[in-house]
């Protein structure tokens, strides 16, 4: 299956995380949406399997995407996923609409391969999708 996803993450307390080249970034205590895709007809790159990996804790699993460095932190905790099959990469629209709904954003995290602002967004408060635009 292909598709784009929004993983929620909370974040218990206001913390400092090394991402990467993004460097050093202050993740103030609440809610991060991380807005992703994949596109994979098999294998790894599938919607399932980059949301498991994504999900499933493993001491093995190589650092590789910006998301993996807040993942990797004892003070979030994946909140709820959001799987969006689609033959179309919808990633950039996801997060261009959320991001006029949001309470901030890390700057270019998750998107350092196309023009979005970023791909993580903060939200004080959240409940569901549903609720964000009521």
């Amino acid at each position: 299956m292909k598709g784009s996803y929004i993983l929620v993450v909370f974040v218990r307390g206001n913390i400092e995380l090394f991402i990467g080249a993004l460097g050093k970034i202050e993740f103030k205590k609440g809610f991060y949406l991380y807005i992703g895709s994949a596109m994979g007809n098999s294998g790894s790159i599938t919607l399932i399997n980059r949301v498991s990996r994504h999900t499933y804790p493993s001491e093995s699993k190589k650092i590789h995407w910006h998301i993996d460095y807040l993942l990797n932190s004892n003070f979030i905790s994946v909140y709820c996923v959001y799987l969006i099959p689609s033959l179309q990469n919808m990633e950039c629209l996801i997060a261009n609409e959320l991001l006029n709904l949001s309470d901030g954003h890390i700057k270019k995290f998750g998107s350092s391969n196309c023009l979005c602002n970023s791909h993580l967004l903060y939200f004080k408060e959240f409940k569901s999708l549903k609720k964000l635009y009521q």
